[in-house]
């Protein structure tokens, strides 16, 4: 434990959990965030801190060296990025994600947008998926062998990795998903990937290209009703 509920999950991987505003206490939908170190530069993904008090901030503030890139895998996502991005400029930090980031952000100049298979130097790629491409990108860290997503692919409690969608409850629903969906996800379980970070439900540390194939060749799972 490095501090503020921030902990090292694996070699150069961190995590801390925060509730967004309206969450119920034991309602899914917790986000985990998380910091990487890779190639000498400090990765924050999908980054949620409660303000500036977030106890959070003093472990994070130890761990930013090198250069700090605040990566955002999709918009509803950005909400601490401009705050954070701030607070490292000596780290000549830099927010990246889909454009649609940039109406969230009251500054946008220190913000980049990036669309799918676009690499943010050596040390992340964004890959699209959807058809039309969704604003959510998942985001590879290769020198991690990692692989983040925002809301596309969950951990549900059990272990195991679910895609989050609509039920296929429909013969238009099964063929958009087997059709026009998952061919865009298939590419995302071919990749070298030790670790699946999901920003919902806890990280899959090992073997993490076999867990995401096995979730892919599940039905989607939903959230369950309030």
């Amino acid at each position: 434990m490095t501090g503020g509920g921030v902990q090292e999950i694996a070699a150069g991987i961190w995590c801390w959990q925060r509730r967004p505003r309206g969450l119920r206490p034991g309602e899914f939908g917790a986000r985990t965030s998380y910091a990487l170190t890779a190639g000498g530069e400090t990765l924050l993904i999908d980054p949620l801190v409660d303000g500036d008090d977030d106890p959070a901030l003093g472990a994070l503030d130890d761990l930013v060296s090198g250069r700090a890139r605040i990566l955002i895998s999709k918009p509803f996502h950005t909400r601490s990025a401009e705050p954070l991005w701030r607070r490292y400029r000596r780290a000549k930090a830099r927010i990246y994600g889909h454009p649609g980031v940039a109406t969230r952000l009251g500054d946008p100049s220190g913000f980049e947008a990036v669309t799918g298979d676009t690499d943010v130097g050596s040390a992340a790629r964004f890959h699209p998926i959807g058809s039309p491409p969704r604003s959510e990108q998942p985001i590879e860290i290769p020198a991690c062998r990692a692989l983040v997503f925002g809301d596309a692919v969950v951990e549900t409690g059990d272990g195991q990795l679910r895609v989050w969608d609509d039920p296929l409850d429909s013969e238009r629903r099964r063929h958009w998903w087997h059709e026009r969906y998952l061919p865009t996800l298939e590419p995302l379980a071919a990749l070298d990937i030790e670790h699946v970070l999901v920003t919902h439900g806890r990280a899959v540390l090992s073997e993490g290209t076999a867990a995401l194939r096995r979730a892919l060749d599940r039905e989607p799972w939903q959230r369950p009703k309030r």
